[in-house]
């Protein structure tokens, strides 16, 4: 609290956790997290060997017949991790539950961002670290 002499005034500071609820922006995150890996398991399931598919991962249509299977198999695992994310909103008390899949995607991200494509890392490893350090203000 800082008080203006001049004016005889209090002025209040209030911290961001007091002006915004985080764990509401934090739950928030989670579901767009979640959301964004329902994608990801519809685009490696169902959408890789499609012109769509093809274009998103930048694929030709032969590496994208031979790799369809493995594709499918990464769509499945990312469709597990929205689950685990949805599942800790759904919970009445899912922090653990939510700090753990949070770190599932964040070394999920780290992985393929050091291994395939640095985007991997912006994507998916970025957006679940703020959501991370949220869920801690």
């Amino acid at each position: 609290m800082a008080v203006d002499i001049q004016h005889r005034r209090v002025l209040q500071v209030k911290s961001l956790g007091e002006v915004f609820d985080m764990h509401l922006v934090a739950n928030i995150m989670i579901g767009v997290i979640a959301g964004l890996h329902i994608g990801f398991l519809v685009l490696e399931m169902f959408l890789w060997q499609t012109p769509f598919g093809r274009k998103t991962f930048g694929l030709t249509p032969e590496f994208a017949a031979q790799s369809a299977k493995l594709a499918a198999n990464q769509g499945l695992y990312n469709g597990f991790l929205a689950a685990g994310l949805i599942w800790s909103l759904l919970t009445a008390d899912g922090f653990y539950i939510k700090v753990f899949f949070l770190s599932c995607v964040i070394v999920a991200g780290l992985y393929g961002g050091l291994t395939v494509k640095k985007s991997i890392l912006i994507i998916q490893a970025v957006p679940a670290i703020i959501a991370l350090l949220l869920l801690h203000l």
